[in-house]
């Protein structure tokens, strides 16, 4: 084989080479199409409702945090999951904890318009002087770029265990936006509600 031959078959090679290489490309993009973000597939990223527990990181005291969301169950340590809601930390006390911090927090996926619910519940408490105080807050974040705002808190006391109590109920409407004059703590048992 001559040179010119033995370039000509080289450049005709790499060429075809080129070729597969740039449909393979071109045919991965097709199969296997780029993961859109929550905000370009329409979505709300979670944490668009934010709601925690705490108590005094002392205490050997196990405090469960119930929420709810409109048309959706109790969320809490028997049920960690909804529609809505998710509880991403169910605190125990002392029993299977590395740190020393006393809380309990859940987050939403989304914020449907209508009536949110939180409740305390005292568990457990080994060697507890009653009462137990607990603060919760509520935040919302209506959009994932925007930094949280505080929408409700409140301070409860558990009186003894088996203690519930509503900390507080609120409304939004469909921008996110608290319903004036919704905010109130009228009780509303949830715990028995998620069986």
């Amino acid at each position: 084989m001559d040179e010119e031959t033995l370039t000509v078959w080289l450049d005709t090679a790499l060429l075809m080479l080129g070729g597969f290489i740039l449909m393979t490309v071109l045919m991965l993009s097709v199969v296997n199409p780029p993961a859109q973000s929550a905000q370009t597939a329409g979505e709300q990223a979670p944490g668009n409702v934010i709601i925690e527990a705490q108590w005094a990181d002392s205490l050997d005291a196990d405090v469960d945090l119930w929420v709810q969301a409109p048309g959706d169950k109790p969320v809490g340590y028997s049920n960690k999951s909804g529609i809505v809601f998710n509880l991403l930390r169910d605190d125990l006390g002392m029993a299977q904890d590395v740190t020393n911090l006393n809380y309990e927090v859940a987050y939403s996926r989304g914020m449907p318009a209508g009536e949110y619910v939180a409740n305390v519940h005292m568990y457990r408490g080994v060697n507890v002087a009653y009462p137990v105080t607990v603060k919760v807050v509520a935040r919302v974040k209506p959009k994932p770029d925007d930094e949280a705002q505080e929408l409700a808190t409140a301070t409860v006391q558990l009186r003894h265990e088996n203690d519930q109590v509503t900390a507080f109920r609120f409304q939004l409407d469909s921008h996110g936006r608290l319903v004036a004059g919704s905010l109130n703590s009228v009780y509303k048992e949830l715990r028995t509600a998620a069986r």
